[in-house]
């Protein structure tokens, strides 16, 4: 029979393997439950991390010229749907994009909101649907024509996008607003609840973000930066671009 001495190493030695034990399975347990959780995240979170960057401030628009009210206005909208440094290319969730001779058609499976579990072709700076595209191209397009629009086949170039976009705000029928008058009158809020049915990320629907209640603040910032911006290029500007 070992001495007390004897048996104190021996079970201390017992001690210290339990301990072991234990960490080992600890550490088994933990990286199981990390390895869960990267497979668990939605696939276009992870490439969004790996191929996109979220931004501060919204990136300046590809087209040049035009109302600096709607200008602010469209990157505010941006703020809210596609905030990051590649807007033009961006799929819903962040995946990107890098041919842009047409609406990409592609549908992403929407991971959140009352609409989980169903896929959307959400694109762009604007996240167009492709059928919301194909009509509105069909209206406001730069180089629509009959049977260029026949085959639904309209360019969605960074420019583009904003053309659209801009002539599609502006167009009063549209809305049933006069959109630069209601900005220079200081109604943005009416303006974001106008546009909200289209853009649910603005506000007063159903998918609100964390960018939606700083948009006023934002477009505040924009619309000063539009204006001294506009007031510098008072040059005429080049055939084919907006005054």
């Amino acid at each position: 029979m070992p001495s007390s001495p004897a048996r104190n190493r021996i079970r201390q030695r017992q001690v210290q393997l339990a301990k072991r034990r234990r960490a080992v399975v600890l550490a088994i347990l933990l990286l199981g439950v990390g390895i869960a959780g990267v497979r668990s995240l939605p696939r276009p979170t992870l490439s969004q991390l790996q191929k996109t960057v979220w931004v501060s401030h919204p990136v300046p628009l590809a087209m040049v010229g035009g109302d600096p009210y709607i200008r602010a206005l469209m990157r505010t909208i941006s703020a809210a749907e596609s905030n990051i440094n590649q807007p033009y290319n961006v799929l819903y969730g962040g995946e990107l994009v890098h041919q842009l001779n047409r609406h990409p058609n592609i549908c992403t499976t929407i991971v959140a909101g009352p609409n989980q579990g169903q896929c959307t072709t959400a694109a762009g700076r604007y996240q167009f649907l492709t059928t919301t595209w194909q009509e509105k191209a069909r209206q406001y397009h730069p180089k629509s024509s009959s049977w260029f629009g026949g085959w639904g086949d309209y360019s969605f170039d960074p420019q583009s996008q904003d053309l659209v976009v801009y002539h599609w705000l502006r167009d009063t029928s549209a809305w049933n607003l006069d959109i630069p008058t209601a900005l220079r009158d200081g109604r943005l809020d009416e303006v974001l609840r106008r546009l909200s049915g289209t853009w649910t990320s603005l506000g007063y629907g159903i998918e609100s973000n964390s960018m939606t209640a700083r948009l006023p603040r934002i477009y505040d910032n924009l619309l000063r930066e539009e204006l001294e911006r506009s007031a510098s290029d008072r040059v005429p500007p080049p055939s084919g671009q907006l005054p």
